[in-house]
């Protein structure tokens, strides 16, 4: 097994949510939550935040994480990851997205074996979805060998001539070949990339392998004040965040 690296991108400025890394969760900013969530997969050589803010830098290393500052040009967290690891020891990196407050920490491994035993450049996560009308939840269509065909805001399959028995919504654990990032870094914004406002069709579009693994999660990535509010609710039964809470008294 090569170096593993997980990579929190986030950004400080959200149009839905303000200030969304900075959330507050029980006393504690979203970012956090995932640094110390992902902090808890056994395969993780090393996890750190990549941020443009000095203040989510802060926020961060005062919450005992680690975080690199980063440029603040990058178009989306893809390329912002690429700068983050260019000069890294490492073989592959997790992209984990800062918004996935409920991260369980375990599919971070799969997202690596999904990666590992295929030919593909990156993966990424998929579980059952049947919300419908949800264009801030990227749903995913695949190939017969588990290979992203597409990602849109709309419901994907289209159910206007059949029924559809649930929806596949990218949960948003990737892992990359380090290399690949460099590759990813250097291409232009693709068209469907544009229209569908997801960074990783232009994987897709310029004709490399992304590849999905399945997983069951009721999690949702913070997208939205509503979903702010249903994190809040479930985080206090969390059994993840029962290994951290003890931060909290720690920072009174």
């Amino acid at each position: 097994m090569g170096r593993i690296v997980a990579i929190i991108p986030s950004r400080l400025e959200s149009n839905r949510v303000a200030r969304k890394p900075l959330a507050d969760i029980l006393g504690m900013p979203m970012v956090a939550h995932v640094y110390h969530r992902a902090m808890q997969s056994p395969i993780v050589d090393e996890v750190l935040v990549a941020t443009d803010s000095e203040e989510v830098k802060d926020a961060v290393e005062r919450w005992g994480g680690q975080a690199v500052l980063t440029s603040t040009s990058h178009r989306n967290g893809t390329e912002r990851l690429a700068e983050a690891s260019r000069d890294m020891d490492a073989e592959y990196v997790v992209l984990v997205n800062g918004d996935e407050a409920l991260l369980n920490p375990e599919y971070i491994e799969t997202s690596y074996r999904a990666l590992v035993e295929s030919d593909a450049e990156a993966s990424i996560l998929v579980n059952p979805f049947h919300r419908v009308d949800s264009p801030s939840d990227f749903k995913v269509v695949l190939n017969l060998k588990n290979e992203v065909m597409y990602i849109s805001r709309g419901d994907i399959p289209c159910d206007a001539r059949n029924p559809v028995e649930h929806r596949l919504k990218a949960y948003h654990i990737m892992t990359f070949r380090r290399e690949f990032l460099g590759v990813y870094a250097s291409l232009d914004k693709s068209p469907m990339e544009s229209i569908e406002d997801h960074e990783h069709l232009r994987i897709i579009e310029n004709g490399y392998k992304l590849v999905a693994a399945r997983v069951e999660s009721t999690a949702v990535s913070v997208d939205t004040p509503a979903d702010l509010e249903f994190t809040r609710e479930q985080m206090p039964g969390d059994p993840y965040f029962a290994r951290y809470r003890h931060l909290l008294n720690d920072a009174r």
